[in-house]
């Protein structure tokens, strides 16, 4: 047993290499994490990670759509605008999908063309067959998706096939992909649930042998659909749900090369977005997200999310804009009409929002202690406190500091708004009070208990 010393230190370690502040925690890496696998290793190399060039797609005008009411065509451009500004110019978030059925659908994609963005491409989503694939030629589209359902529950009970049957049907739809001169993507639907020895490897062996005939930016790419949400981070589950070992299969037993792969996750056991990121780790290039985590059912990896544990693993920005979140959570809730839960990361009104008069204080005294980065920096939202009588008067300093703008030395202390804390803890000691104060409130108080600091900092 190794013995440990206690090391009393003049200045504290904040780990600064790790917490930055500056930007979301950097993940690091020690040596390599690995598996055996058939009697061969499954690695998950941190000088990989760091080097491959992962990348976010997106799904919001596909998948996002089968959640919610259909957008309507002027707020997906809009939010097709606001996605490339915070992908930045190096194509962080580097596609956009979309339907192709509707009137809607096509004029959507014309008008977001029409603003002569390199990124996020925009590509199409059809099912295998021949008829649907009139539509992404019609629209003249680089690339498509098309469903290619890889499940036994998909195959006999869905589409009342053979896996031969079915395996032919995507087989010709791909090959009538590359005479068009149109790069396909396999979806394979409920991967996690497949037979991989006895369909999954064959399809795509198949797919690869087949890309052999075709240049190197037309090979087909594999997405993989954990439709159910039954994949499974672990690096030593069984499969056909463990994420590592499928990833490793499909790269060195098919040769399918990172940049060619992708991953689409939904949420159903909450694992939606681990799950994508241990697809990054574990060798592919590509994670398919939706807008604030919108889709099918339990939802889809959030973008947002992707975008923040990119900076993490790259341990910079490359380029990422991210106050365009803030700025598309604004657009969401004012003109979309959507509201989002109020405690979901990075967007939620009260993210960064405290109630707990302990963790005020903290944040009163040293920012970092009580939040997570610097969310006024790269997202536009200041750290706030929520005030009810869990607060603590350093709640209220910390409100009424925020609110009248005061920094280093004018900051108030605790003794100067305790009339404020005061009437505060009166609303629920004497009236018996169940809600939170709210901002208007507060501000009437600062308005009678200190005149001076609001005529001077709140003028307008």
């Amino acid at each position: 047993m190794k013995t440990y010393e206690l090391q009393d230190v003049a200045t504290p370690n904040l780990l600064e290499d790790t917490f930055p502040y500056s930007l979301p925690p950097v993940i690091k890496f020690e040596g390599k994490i690995h598996e055996l696998i058939d009697g061969k290793i499954v690695e998950f190399d941190p000088n990989e990670v760091k080097t491959r060039e992962i990348h976010i797609t997106d799904t919001t005008f596909r998948d996002g759509q089968q959640a919610r009411p259909p957008y309507k065509k002027d707020q997906m451009v809009r939010l097709y605008e606001m996605m490339s500004r915070l992908g930045g110019p190096n194509g962080v978030l580097r596609q956009s999908e979309f339907f192709l059925y509707t009137k809607n659908d096509r004029e959507t994609i014309d008008a977001c063309r029409a603003l002569n963005l390199r990124y996020p491409e925009i590509t199409g989503w059809i099912r295998a067959n021949k008829g649907d694939f009139r539509l992404v030629k019609e629209m003249n589209l680089k690339e498509t998706g098309m469903l290619t359902s890889s499940s036994d529950y998909h195959i006999f009970h869905k589409q009342n096939q053979t896996r031969k049957q079915a395996m032919d049907q995507y087989v010709d739809v791909v090959q009538a992909a590359w005479e068009a001169g149109i790069r396909p993507r396999c979806h394979l639907e409920d991967v996690t649930r497949a037979d991989l020895p006895g369909f999954v490897l064959p399809f795509v062996q198949q797919l690869e042998r087949l890309s052999e005939q075709v240049p190197d930016h037309m090979k087909v790419k594999i997405r993989l659909c954990d439709t159910m949400g039954f994949g499974i981070s672990y690096p030593n589950a069984a499969e056909p749900r463990s994420i590592p070992k499928l990833i490793w299969r499909l790269r060195h037993e098919c040769g399918i090369t990172p940049d060619r792969l992708e991953w689409h996750g939904h949420n159903d056991f909450h694992k939606v977005h681990i799950n994508g990121v241990s697809s990054w780790i574990y060798g592919l290039n590509a994670l398919n997200t939706t807008l604030f985590g919108f889709g099918e059912r339990t939802g889809n990896p959030p973008l947002e999310g992707a975008i923040m544990e990119y900076v993490a693993l790259k341990g910079g920005l490359n380029g990422v804009n991210l106050p365009v979140i803030t700025e598309m959570v604004e657009y969401y809730e004012r003109e979309i009409g959507t509201h989002l839960a109020s405690n979901y990361p990075f967007v939620g009104k009260d993210f960064n929002t405290t109630r707990a008069g302990i963790h005020a204080g903290g944040l009163r005294k040293f920012e970092q202690i009580y939040n997570i980065f610097d969310t006024a920096a790269l997202l536009n939202r200041p750290p706030r406190v929520s005030i009810t009588d869990k607060s603590g008067s350093d709640g209220v300093a910390l409100w009424v500091n925020e609110f009248l703008g005061l920094k280093g030395d004018e900051r108030l202390t605790v003794m100067k708004v305790s009339k404020i804390f005061r009437w505060v803890m009166d609303q629920y000691e004497k009236e018996g009070r169940m809600s939170s104060i709210t901002d208007e409130e507060l501000e009437e108080q600062v308005k009678a208990h200190l005149p001076e600091y609001y005529a001077k900092h709140r003028k307008n």
